[in-house]
């Protein structure tokens, strides 16, 4: 069976008014129910909680930012579920709800948590909803949007496809505005697009299409197709499987040779780094090389930051740019004590270790 991870802007969700979308909704949950009778595993990922919770009460008050996003995403989270789980029962499809944060994916225990969690949702036959937890998420670790979630799950659930439903038809060549503008059907996962992406935000979500196109491009990279399409089109997701020649979008073609899961997971942490290693010119050399290639101590010039064994850390060369992400087989302290010492063991071993 296939498994699909769906994710539905809040672009997608909202109405012109800023309300939510229940007729959009409904169609959404059709298609999604016809995926799922059509020999797919359904994982969605759905905002939609914060114009949910905005629409059922005015506050006496101006709230400040931080604030207004914890009060309407706790009311609109227990609105929004409770649209599913209406829709859903109508086909008889039980759900569950899934909150998340951006530190859930940062520690090896907790990210295979989340994972068995899902996976034993699936194998009962429940559909997953997944959202970010809004009420208790702080900015600075705060998902980009919910693209990025989406990412994360379709990586940490080994997904075959990941469809991100927004409210244009895909990636153009040009400004959308203009008449000879065309959708990029296709891409390979390692092209850049940055000539021909927009550096507008929609009106209801925290992202635009650059981090679209960059979540796309790493989730291609690790071996999962991508599909950016339009969530407001009639049918789209029964469109994009039967019929994907005459259906408009922008896919990312995958990397035919994919990372492993455990790679897959430290490709998405660079940003829950708790420390930096630099190392120096004949250590890079060796892990760019096509060779398996480990982390040795020999080569590192320096130990930032204060981590233990086991969490993630960056790797820089000489000029600070990172180059790989990987997990630490040492302390801070211990890495500092071992620089430039031969014949230990890695710091940081090839089957934990992802190059940029």
């Amino acid at each position: 069976m296939k498994r699909i991870v769906v994710k539905i802007g809040s672009n997608v969700l909202t109405r012109d008014d800023g309300k939510l979308d229940v007729t959009r909704m409904s169609a959404i949950v059709d298609e999604v129910v016809w995926l799922r009778n059509n020999g797919y595993e359904v994982i969605l990922v759905s905002s939609g909680s914060i114009t949910s919770g905005r629409g059922e009460m005015h506050t006496e008050r101006k709230l400040d930012s931080v604030s207004e996003r914890q009060l309407y995403s706790a009311l609109g989270q227990v609105k929004l579920m409770g649209l599913y789980y209406d829709l859903f029962r109508e086909y008889n499809v039980h759900i569950g709800q899934v909150l998340t944060m951006k530190e859930s994916f940062s520690t090896r225990g907790e990210y295979l948590n989340q994972r068995a969690c899902m996976n034993v949702m699936l194998e009962n036959g429940v559909l997953p909803i997944v959202n970010e937890n809004d009420t208790t998420s702080v900015t600075e670790l705060m998902f980009t949007d919910n693209d990025e979630l989406a990412g994360l799950v379709a990586s940490m659930m080994d997904a075959d496809t990941l469809v991100i439903l927004t409210n244009v038809d895909g990636i153009y060549n040009g400004d959308p505005a203009d008449r000879n503008t065309r959708v990029i059907p296709m891409v390979n996962y390692d092209r850049d697009l940055g000539e021909y992406i927009q550096t507008s935000k929609s009106d209801f979500g925290r992202g635009g299409m650059i981090t679209k196109a960059s979540i796309a491009s790493k989730v291609a990279e690790e071996g999962i197709k991508v599909i950016i399409a339009n969530g407001k089109t009639d049918n789209i997701l029964p469109e994009l499987v039967e019929k994907p020649q005459e259906t408009m979008h922008t896919e990312f073609r995958p990397n035919p040779n994919p990372t492993t899961l455990v790679k897959k997971w430290i490709a998405h942490s660079e940003s829950f780094a708790k420390g930096v290693v630099k190392i120096n010119d004949k250590a890079r050399a060796a892990l760019e090389s096509d060779k398996a290639t480990s982390l040795l101590l020999v080569g590192v010039t320096d130990v930032e930051g204060d981590f233990e064994e086991g969490d993630i850390i960056n790797v820089e060369e000489a000029s600070g740019k990172t180059i790989a992400i990987g997990r630490s087989a040492y302390s801070a302290d211990d890495a500092r004590k071992n620089i430039g010492v031969h014949d230990i063991k890695p710091l940081i071993h090839y089957d934990y270790l992802y190059m940029e």
